[in-house]
């Protein structure tokens, strides 16, 4: 697979994220102003409310142009089969039964996922808990995802 094109449809994802983002924000910030919403007592908050909501979804907005801005700016590593993961490893996983998953382990936007030639690819942060069992692991080794009775053990079947 390649990397490059990854970093190109994460890049797609999120500048359509940020544009919903930035309407929703600016629809809620038009109702917590709204003439209509002005409260006549004490216990009307509607505006309230609404302005919480465009805060949050402000917020949202800028974590995802910070993402953006990351992924824009980041440069990608070279692996081969001997070598360490770590962050911009494309990670695929073969489980029992022939279950597999491919993951990127990115900077920012952990749970995204994205496709590629009808390969689904899910972003990763070093931090989450897959992220956390993949770092420093090669080829050949064996990770778990899930925990409990639930958990499954997959095998690290290629890096690059």
């Amino acid at each position: 697979m390649n990397k490059v094109r990854i970093i190109q449809l994460i890049v797609e994802q999120l500048t359509h994220d940020l544009a919903v983002q930035f309407k929703a924000a600016i629809t809620a910030h038009e109702a917590s102003t709204d003439s209509e919403n002005i409260p006549d007592n004490k216990y009307e908050t509607l505006a309230l409310e609404a302005s919480y909501v465009a805060q949050g979804q402000a917020n949202r907005a800028q974590d995802i142009k910070r993402a953006l801005e990351a992924y824009k700016q980041l440069t990608l590593q070279q692996f081969d089969d001997g070598s360490s993961i770590r962050l911009t490893a494309l990670v695929s996983l073969a489980g029992d039964s022939s279950t597999s998953r491919t993951v990127f382990i990115g900077p920012l936007e952990g749970g995204m996922k994205v496709t590629d030639h009808l390969t689904e690819i899910v972003v990763i942060t070093p931090a989450s808990p897959l992220g956390r069992s993949l770092i420093g692991k090669t080829v050949g080794e064996m990770v778990n995802i899930g925990s409990g009775s639930g958990g499954k053990k997959f095998e690290i079947v290629d890096v690059c």
